[in-house]
């Protein structure tokens, strides 16, 4: 009898009872599966917890590269040594998959403090204000410089192209996409989550672990709204253009004046706003793309 454990999927069966009109009928559904993932961060021959997000199991390994680059305790890919799910045996099998263990290379260090906002922050745009601004200065965020030049017609095709290729939404209806354009509007990647935060990490920890960052040049399109944690990842994997088909938090706006990025919102049919870098739309003197 084969006890070990299975990997969680991206999906799971439930019944339900579906009213309309009175009528009440049973059915089976398909939702996106939430678990926990709790990243562990070996240095030094120390362990330690430095996140735990609800997450779509998936991508987990891209997840948390991504969201360790983001916070700026890693640098490149050689920075990691390894990742690998735990094989702690006192570890509850069914927990075995959610637990990832990131060690790294011999001789990096980083300040534990970098990432102590993750185990009281409840807001989904995180931490803001003056200080998280003067934080990314103080890490060092360069300015993003000037291009590319997009074409508003670039931008009307993103959000059709990135519903297309929303597997997991199309089955769920219940999960938030990040999706990375090159500068024509070419797809070059998308991840899936139940988080927004968690789609952009797997995305900046795909291209991460591909060797492909700084991302200069492209464009990148959310499902929700732009914040500021959204604009902090970007601004870390050198996107210049972000777009979203909701809207942005001051925050957000004032990240993308702060570092020149182009931040563009309710993108949406043949209609956007531009609420920063409106140098990049080749668009008309209002800048709004109409």
């Amino acid at each position: 009898m084969d006890v070990r454990p299975r990997r969680k999927g991206s999906k799971t069966r439930t019944r339900l009872r579906t009213v309309e009109d009175g009528d009440v009928r049973l059915r089976s559904d398909v939702l996106a599966t939430e678990e926990p993932l709790e990243v562990r961060l070996i240095s030094g021959g120390e362990r330690r917890t430095v996140a735990v997000t609800m997450r779509t199991p998936g991508a987990d390994f891209e997840l948390a590269a991504g969201f360790l680059f983001s916070e700026g305790i890693i640098s490149s890919r050689e920075d990691i040594r390894r990742i690998s799910y735990c094989t702690d045996p006192d570890i509850d099998a069914e927990q075995l998959y959610n637990i990832v263990n990131v060690e790294l290379r011999p001789g990096l260090e980083y300040d534990p403090r970098q990432l102590e906002r993750h185990f009281y922050t409840t807001s989904a745009c995180g931490v803001c204000g003056k200080a998280s601004l003067d934080q990314l200065e103080l890490r060092g965020c360069p300015v993003i410089p000037p291009g590319p030049q997009v074409a508003p017609e670039t931008l009307y095709s993103l959000p059709e192209k990135l519903r297309e290729e929303q597997g997991l939404f199309e089955a769920t209806g219940g999960l938030h996409a990040a999706a990375l354009f090159d500068g024509e509007g070419e797809l070059v990647a998308v991840r899936e989550d139940v988080g927004r935060h968690n789609a952009m990490d797997k995305l900046v920890g795909w291209a991460l672990l591909e060797g492909r960052l700084p991302l200069s040049g492209h464009i990148m399109m959310v499902s929700g709204r732009s914040s500021f944690e959204i604009m902090q990842k970007c601004l870390m994997a050198g996107v210049p253009v972000v777009c979203a088909v909701s809207a942005p938090s001051s925050l957000a706006v004032e990240v993308a004046r702060r570092f020149g990025m182009t931040l563009v919102g309710f993108l949406r049919g043949r209609r956007f706003n531009v609420y920063a870098g409106s140098e990049r739309i080749a668009a008309g003197p209002d800048g709004n793309g109409e």
